[in-house]
């Protein structure tokens, strides 16, 4: 699936499917799975109808399939130029402060 022509909606039905795919290919029930999470049935369940939950539980989820490689490259930030790669550099080492109180 192209993410970047997808909605959100479309998206979270992919995962959805995804991890019941995977949950599937274990033969694991629902039920073991939300064991090994340590969440509710019900919670792995609107997770694999709708792919909606807490992102901690995608990644617990993710860690119970053993499915942790694809969490790598997740949010990965791509360089597509030398001055992209500068301007994260600079980012950084930034260090952002707080502005100082107001004197009333």
């Amino acid at each position: 699936m192209d993410f970047s022509l997808a909605t959100p909606k479309e998206i979270e039905a992919e995962f959805a499917q995804r991890i019941r795919l995977a949950r599937v290919s274990r033969n694991m029930t629902q039920p073991d799975l939300a064991e090994r999470v340590g969440v509710s049935v019900g919670t792995i369940r609107n997770l694999e109808r709708s792919g909606d939950c807490a992102f901690s539980t995608i990644i617990k989820v993710a860690l119970a399939l053993r499915l942790e490689k694809g969490l790598d490259d997740l949010f990965k930030v791509g360089v597509q130029s030398i001055e992209e790669l500068i301007d994260m550099d600079r980012a950084k080492r930034t260090v952002r402060k707080r502005a100082g109180r107001r004197n009333p």
